[in-house]
């Protein structure tokens, strides 16, 4: 058994640690507690051993499940891209499951929170890793069935109704996505995705393959929270608890949305190379989404809801830097995925904290909180600044290659709506950090004490990585972000590396 079996276990481990869990986490006291930690850190372990040592030596690997050679047979690819995602999925992932061994003891039912929390993971490394099409909408699915339970895990009226509200927005876009596939496969007779895009550039595809992307972003645009087909996320974020919200946010969208989008426009479609069309519209919905996103986050007053707007917005830049196809604008993209998910993820594990020991998230309520609870207001406060994109913090770097790449490329109004929308995240987070951490203590908060350690230090670890993030941006950790663009800029060589160099 070749070291390219260790892919299949970025599947499997999370499938069995949910399936383990749902059996003997009832009965055993603290079984999914140690279940999800061990789980957890294996998958981070393995999937930096991926990203520093395996793909180092091996380049392209592909696992070829049951032996078959694809395209007969399933795959899973690991290369420069899907590595990349899988060290921002388990990384952030872990810190989550950190945060929720004491978060989640307020809610009634750890062992299902656990179990499906295994299945979301299970879904994204899926989604990363698989090289077949339809296994890609499976794992799609897996995922979000598992983020519609637990977005409604509360069972209160808000949550059940903003779950359903996600559910059926999910199935649309799901429905989307399997008619492209079902197209695409009627016309290629495969669906290997390395294949397919071999097919697609021999074959007359001038009239399907200009529908197919259409089903496609509509599809993932919905998962991915684009405006315009961001109403579902208003709602599921701030009514799930606060680890899942970092989970749709920091990881879900950006999985099943804007690496299914790269990965299939890019490495099928080809669409850098032939399909400038694709690219404008990538601009304009990310452009878009900028201002947006931010515009409807100033007016609100629930700090979630507030979080959940500035993602659409976030989720703007990245698709923006992607948009523009140049190595640069592409580089911007993904390393605003990485911070993104950092940051992101921070500032919903900071505003379940503040829920958590001042039991309210409405700005108008809350205020000098900074007193009774240091360490939330100091990470908060290096995530505020990251996302407004305030040197020297992660997000700075990110959106300062984004705005260069736009000059670059002579989309001067791109990068002008950038620069606005970061000003106005700016101020946003201002008053976040007035309204929540700032200001005279009020008596009802005056025994409000700190969340507990282990809270503390998924948020703390955040928050470094948040400071020191900007050192991907140089050497020797370049190659992490360069060998994921590398991957997208290559158009075609995804499907030679797959069908001819992968091993």
């Amino acid at each position: 058994m070749g070291k390219e079996f260790i892919l299949s276990l970025m599947v499997i481990i999370p499938l069995g640690t949910a399936f383990v869990i749902s059996l003997f986490g009832k009965y055993l006291r603290n079984f999914c507690d140690k279940a999800i930690m061990v789980s957890s850190f294996l998958l981070l372990a393995l999937s930096l051993y991926c990203r520093f040592l395996l793909t180092n030596t091996a380049g392209t690997l592909v696992y070829k499940v049951g032996g078959w050679n694809p395209p007969f047979g399933i795959c899973m690819v690991l290369d420069g891209l899907s590595c990349f995602m899988l060290v921002t999925v388990n990384i952030v992932a872990f810190l989550i499951a950190l945060y929720s061994l004491k978060y989640m003891e307020q809610y009634t039912d750890k062992p299902k929170f656990f179990t499906l929390f295994s299945l979301m993971v299970c879904g994204m490394n899926g989604v990363i890793l698989t090289g077949d099409i339809f296994n890609l909408f499976v794992f799609v699915e897996i995922a979000s069935i598992a983020s519609y339970a637990l977005v409604a895990f509360g069972t209160e009226a808000e949550e059940l109704e903003a779950s359903f509200k996600y559910a059926i927005m999910g199935s649309i876009a799901s429905i989307f996505i399997f008619i492209g596939i079902a197209l695409l496969y009627g016309f290629t007779s495969t669906l290997n995705m390395a294949d397919m895009a071999k097919i697609l550039t021999v074959k007359d595809s001038f009239r399907l393959v200009p529908f197919v992307a259409v089903l496609f972003l509509m599809g993932f645009g919905i998962k991915a929270a684009l405006v315009p087909f961001h109403a579902w996320l208003a709602d599921a974020h701030p009514s799930a608890p606060a680890s899942i919200s970092a989970m749709l946010s920091g990881l879900l969208i950006k999985t099943l949305g804007v690496y299914s989008l790269v990965r299939i426009f890019f490495n099928v479609f080809n669409a850098g190379q032939v399909h400038t069309v694709y690219l404008k519209v990538f601009m304009f919905l990310g452009a878009l989404s900028i201002i947006v996103g931010v515009i409807l986050a100033i007016s609100q007053w629930d700090l979630k809801r507030l979080l959940a707007y500035h993602s659409v917005s976030q989720v703007g830049y990245i698709i923006l830097g992607i948009g523009l196809g140049t190595p640069l604008g592409i580089l911007g993209g993904l390393y605003h995925l990485f911070n993104h998910s950092i940051f992101k993820s921070l500032l919903f594990l900071n505003s379940g904290a503040v829920d958590y020991s001042a039991g309210t998230r409405d700005l108008k309520e809350t205020g000098g909180l900074a007193k009774v609870m240091p360490v939330t207001y100091g990470t908060s406060l290096f995530a505020s600044m990251s996302i407004a994109g305030v040197p020297p913090f992660n997000g700075f770097f990110s959106k300062f290659l984004i705005i260069l790449a736009c000059a670059q490329a002579g989309h001067i109004g791109y990068g002008i709506c950038a620069v606005i929308g970061s000003i106005l995240t700016l101020s946003s987070f201002m008053k976040v950090q007035k309204f929540v951490f700032l200001g005279e203590l009020k008596e009802k908060f005056k025994k409000v004490k700190e969340v507990p350690f282990s809270m503390q230090i998924s948020m703390i670890i955040l928050a470094v990585v948040c400071l020191l993030g900007g050192l991907m941006f140089v050497s020797p950790l370049k190659f992490f972000l360069q060998d994921a663009v590398n991957v997208v800029t290559g158009g075609m060589s995804y499907s030679n590396a797959v069908l001819g160099g992968g091993k």
